[in-house]
């Protein structure tokens, strides 16, 4: 076995799961600042330079609380819940290309942990899974609160789950392929897929909102109906968990999105900089590139949780099964009657 090869993945995978952390601990205080600013507030502006050292307060908080198990709960699985959460978040960024590869002293570094060639498959099973940690942590509270949330979550992912994988479908007969790698390829320059698939970026974007548990689809953690949600029961450290997962949650779904719709760290005019950069500092421009995507869409998820009521669970419901279900596979046959159209002549 190579030892270059696993010191590099080695790093590449501490590299991604900080890079992670940190996006979803200022993402904590970006949505608060965007709060305000929607709200015509100042929002945190105590702890630091504009509030810079909020979300280190706010994790300091949450190490030195009180932790608290229910005498009833489940205890095991109490403890379990919050970190499955975390663990499907954080292995979620193991297929998405982060950059094109990276030449360093004549060694070709690239900035994926792993090409799988079945990755977008790969990407709905660790969806799948992530609804287990919310409702473990539901159940194991023994908060019937706590539970009428977990079953919510269930149903909610279930439900959108679906059109999600339909939309994908669609994308899957314009690029013939399942590999993160080979879809970001394809788009290279201005060849997006968001330019041949409008419809099913649309149905995946509000899918996203859905499996992420973000306003309008938070129902899961609707404080006038269920208090706190499937969280009500936690506190320090478990309750940390169960919200960061949530943001980084965020995080991947705006990676996944740019990477199957906007290009990923494709950009015009990058064979250009490619040779004005060099093989080193090309890739790395790609990378940063593909970062201003990603926190593009997660400034989105925030303006549309402050600005959009969240819906009744009757609503959304009808929205899944009714509305998107219909129209993902509306999508699908008028992709495949265009391909054909376009293959026979």
């Amino acid at each position: 076995m190579d030892i270059a090869f696993v010191i590099e993945k080695f790093v590449l995978v501490a590299i991604i799961f900080g890079i992670s952390l940190l996006i979803a601990m200022y993402s904590t205080y970006a949505e608060r600042k965007v709060a305000a600013f929607l709200q015509d507030r100042l929002g945190p502006d105590r702890a630091g330079p504009a509030g810079m050292f909020q979300p280190l307060a706010d994790g300091l908080k949450m190490f030195m609380k009180e932790e608290i198990i229910p005498s009833n709960a489940s205890k095991w699985l109490f403890m379990v819940g919050p970190g499955l959460a975390m663990l499907t978040a954080c292995i979620g960024t193991a297929v998405i290309p982060w950059g094109s590869p990276v030449t360093i002293d004549d060694r070709v570094v690239p900035l994926q942990v792993t090409d799988i060639n079945v990755g977008l498959l790969y990407i709905f099973g660790v969806v799948s899974l992530g609804v287990y940690g919310v409702m473990i942590g539901g159940w194991a509270s023994n908060n019937k609160y706590s539970l009428l949330s977990a079953i919510r979550a269930a149903s909610q992912n279930i439900s959108y789950e679906i059109a999600m994988g339909l939309s994908i479908i669609a994308l899957l007969l314009v690029t013939n392929t399942l590999s993160l790698k080979e879809i970001v390829e394809q788009q290279h320059g201005w060849h997006w897929n968001v330019l041949y698939q409008p419809l099913g970026f649309i149905l995946f974007m509000v899918c996203s909102f859905a499996e992420t548990n973000r306003a309008p689809f938070d129902l899961p953690e609707c404080e006038t109906e269920l208090i706190g949600g499937y969280h009500t029961e936690y506190s320090s450290m478990k309750l940390g968990f169960y919200l960061f997962a949530e943001y980084i949650n965020m995080f991947v779904s705006a990676a996944v999105m740019a990477t199957l719709y906007f290009g990923g760290y494709n950009y015009p005019g990058m064979d250009w900089m490619a040779t004005l950069l060099g093989p080193t500092w090309a890739p790395l421009f790609g990378t940063l590139v593909f970062f201003v995507k990603i926190f593009v869409f997660i400034f989105f998820f925030m303006w549309v949780r402050w600005t959009i009521p969240r819906f009744r669970y009757d609503q959304l419901m009808h929205l899944g099964w009714k509305g998107l279900i219909p129209l993902a596979i509306a999508n699908i046959v008028i992709t495949g009657i265009v391909i054909a159209i376009i293959e026979k002549f």
